[in-house]
């Protein structure tokens, strides 16, 4: 009995991974053959370069102010880490059109900031540093909030000894805690890295010029229709989906070991 149960749950588990994955079917749908013209080559090719390098430099950013953050929330008490966290909630639960529009009304024109950065000649709509901008406001939440979680699973008690031993703080922070904290802080950005290559809504109000990937694939299934979408497409999800992925195995992999 506890056998034919436990294929009977396998089996429904089995129907609902199909269904999930069904979706990627899609990739092989007859729409014809594809389009890979020079029209559509050069825009696509320059998106790839345009997501690629300007999501990494968001990553950057990200890493590089959301981790002494995330230290800091970490050894916050109980209320205060609420207070931050409500505060991170913020740009995460944002509608994405919202998130956009309230970022060139900020950073723009509009906005004393914008206003005071065009002085110094930086523009902050339809160019690299809008695009960049918007993704590091897309994705620190999402690294802070995943960093705050790889801190606290590193045993409170190691940290202690280290310092018991006579290291400073930051040394106990650089030695014992980042170390054992890394691949939780790998799978932080690597839902950083995702959600801000596949950003769309934000984007294409504040940069839509340069267009990264989700833009111009909107571009092209607006102007060539679904055959000038699937080349890009792959590209894409090749380029958005291992990261995550391997590192979510990995971390699954050193948790189960």
């Amino acid at each position: 009995m506890n056998t034919n149960r436990r294929w009977i749950a396998r089996g429904g588990a089995t129907l609902f991974a199909l269904a999930l994955l069904y979706p990627l079917t899609a990739l092989f749908a007859r729409i014809g053959a594809w389009q890979w013209g020079e029209d559509i080559r050069g825009p696509a090719l320059s998106s790839v370069r345009v997501s690629l390098l300007l999501t990494g430099c968001a990553m950057v950013i990200i890493v590089a102010i959301g981790t002494p953050v995330a230290a800091y929330i970490a050894r916050c008490g109980t209320r205060e880490r609420l207070f931050w966290q409500a505060i991170l909630l913020v740009p995460i639960l944002l509608p994405p059109l919202a998130m956009g529009i309230l970022l060139t009304l900020a950073f723009g024109p509009y906005g004393a900031v914008g206003s005071w950065l065009e002085h110094f000649g930086i523009l902050m709509t339809n160019s690299a540093p809008a695009f960049v901008s918007t993704q590091v406001y897309v994705g620190m939440g999402y690294y802070v909030l995943g960093a705050v979680a790889a801190f606290d699973a590193v045993p409170v008690m190691l940290q202690k000894q280290a310092a018991l031993l006579g290291l400073t703080p930051l040394r106990v922070f650089l030695r014992v805690t980042l170390p054992l904290s890394r691949l939780g802080l790998a799978v932080a950005l690597s839902i950083a890295w995702v959600r801000a290559i596949g950003e769309f809504g934000a984007v294409v109000v504040t940069a839509y010029y340069p267009s990264g990937m989700p833009v111009q694939l909107w571009v092209n299934l607006q102007s060539f229709g679904l055959p000038a979408v699937m080349p890009l497409l792959v590209v894409f999800l090749a380029v958005a989906l291992p990261l995550p992925w391997l590192v979510h195995v990995l971390a699954q992999r050193r948790r189960h070991a």
